[in-house]
């Protein structure tokens, strides 16, 4: 009897301690995430893997494997990836469900996994779905923030979310009409400026990750380059030993005309074969060296199209390879990449609706404003004027060309810090191209709203950003759209 009742204590401690899961994101665990967050990925699951040998009952490390899926699946978009991982988010969100509800872990790790694979779904056309779980997410954030909220991570995250909420183009409609909740870029960037400025433990931890949505939005819903790149130096971003946040500085250059400075993050970053391999680097270096008019840029191109195997990008970079050969007079080539267009990749992005949509066209740019464009595209402003001056829009027998010729001046001036010739030059493109399915006269429009919104005339600007948004059916009418929303939401409209 003694016998059994010792058996049966046994048994039962056994159990309750079994079930006695619990979040600790001890040092090991910091490690980890460090690691992954730097692309590290082999290290940081490594770590994990020992974490659950030694500890069977932490359930961070099988949170922080979600981030370690995520990068790979998000940025390489290999199917046979995600058919082979997808099972795994149930299974992580039931996990973390055994948790104790006592935690701000609790929630927030559940709402963190299913915002992670919203991201993913997106990327593999799963839109619906996607939608749903973005407002799962954020919805048990909000419940957490409740419970919680002091909880920096949680911060971090419904800041960010906040943030872009509000500023859904048109396009979208399906998104803000399944989410049903509005946001704020004013009140979501002061959350999350609060939570960068932190010093409490939490905070450092996860400021890295912080950063990434920062930096982003800094540029895209603030619209404010001159803070982001100062924000990137002031904070020292360490682009050489962080594979993520090289990427992420490359892509914010391919964005705001800073070829030279992205081509220099990628080719100086730390190359060992500690960092996961990222196919989307070479799209980023191709399009930079083809902004810069190197030699090479269609060697990055090329091995972008070769190994990737998603469908965001694929036609914008087919596109760029076609414009490449094209410049050099290989129409062969040129032919080749564009034909291409009709076949590969996906129209969810604007740079591959307009791809596609020029390839179906028959027509080919004007070669002189393509490289002004991508002179422009790069940073290299000096250069492009000078080519710029050396025609006239009459020269320009296309009505489109002229416009364009009116755009390209506009954006120089205005890059240059030459508003007042920069506005002249908008104007003429808004009063010929309004209403034409190129995007040159609502882009005017919206960089219109951002000189006047620098020099705090608040009228002017709105009514610039109002215009851009009433421009119907043009090119890239998603993103204009939604930095046209968000310019609106800075100025008070």
């Amino acid at each position: 009897m003694r016998f059994f009742l010792s058996v049966l204590l046994l048994s039962i401690t056994f159990t309750v301690t079994a079930r006695q899961k619990v979040y600790d994101f001890n040092s090991r665990c910091q490690q980890a995430y460090e690691a992954i967050m730097q692309l590290r990925l082999e290290e940081g699951k490594a770590l994990l893997e020992a974490e659950k040998k030694e500890r069977p009952d932490n359930l961070i490390p099988y949170f922080l494997d979600n981030y370690a899926d995520f990068f790979p699946l998000y940025f390489n978009e290999d199917p046979a990836e995600y058919n082979a991982k997808k099972s795994q988010r149930a299974a992580r969100l039931s996990l973390m469900e055994q948790g104790p509800d006592s935690s701000p872990y609790y929630l927030y790790t559940q709402a963190a996994i299913k915002f992670q694979w919203a991201m993913i779904r997106i990327k593999f056309g799963e839109k619906w779905d996607a939608a749903w779980e973005i407002r799962k997410a954020f919805m048990t954030l909000k419940d957490n923030q409740r419970k919680f909220p002091q909880f920096p991570p949680n911060t971090m995250l419904i800041s960010a979310m906040q943030t872009v909420f509000g500023t859904i183009p048109d396009g979208y409609k399906w998104i803000s009409g399944v989410l049903g909740m509005k946001g704020s870029i004013k009140q979501g960037m002061q959350n999350l400026q609060g939570f960068i400025d932190s010093n409490a433990p939490l905070a450092q931890l996860f400021k890295p990750e912080g950063y990434y949505y920062y930096c982003y939005l800094k540029l895209f819903m603030e619209s404010n380059p001159n803070e982001l790149w100062q924000f990137i130096q002031q904070r020292q971003l360490d682009t050489r030993n962080n594979y993520l946040f090289a990427l992420m500085v490359a892509n914010l250059a391919v964005t705001n005309q800073r070829a030279d400075l992205g081509i220099k993050v990628l080719s100086e970053r730390n190359t060992s074969a500690r960092y996961e391999t990222m196919v989307y680097q070479d799209y980023l270096m191709g399009l930079l060296k083809l902004a810069r008019q190197d030699e090479d840029a269609h060697v990055y191109l090329e091995k972008f199209l070769n190994n990737f195997k998603g469908k965001f990008n694929v036609k914008e970079a087919l596109q760029r390879l076609s414009w490449y050969y094209y410049m050099r007079g290989n129409m062969e080539a040129a032919n080749k990449y564009r034909n291409l267009i009709l076949t590969r990749g996906n129209t969810e992005a604007d740079g591959d609706k307009q791809a596609l949509k020029e390839a179906k066209s028959g027509k080919w740019p004007n070669t002189f404003l393509l490289k002004v464009r991508l002179l422009s595209d790069g940073g290299f402003f000096n250069d492009a004027l000078k080519l710029m001056q050396t025609k006239k829009a009459a020269d320009f027998t296309q009505i489109e060309e002229k416009i364009e010729y009116a755009y390209r001046l506009g954006r120089i001036y205005d890059e240059m810090g030459q508003d007042d010739k920069a506005i002249s030059m908008y104007e003429a493109t808004i009063k010929v191209g309004t209403g034409r399915p190129e995007y040159f006269a609502a882009r005017a429009a919206l960089q219109m709203g951002y000189i006047y919104e620098k020099r705090n005339d608040k009228a002017k600007a709105l009514q610039c950003y109002q215009n851009c948004l009433n421009m119907p059916d043009h090119d890239f009418k998603n993103s204009l759209d939604q930095r046209a929303k968000a310019g609106i939401q800075r100025v008070g409209g």
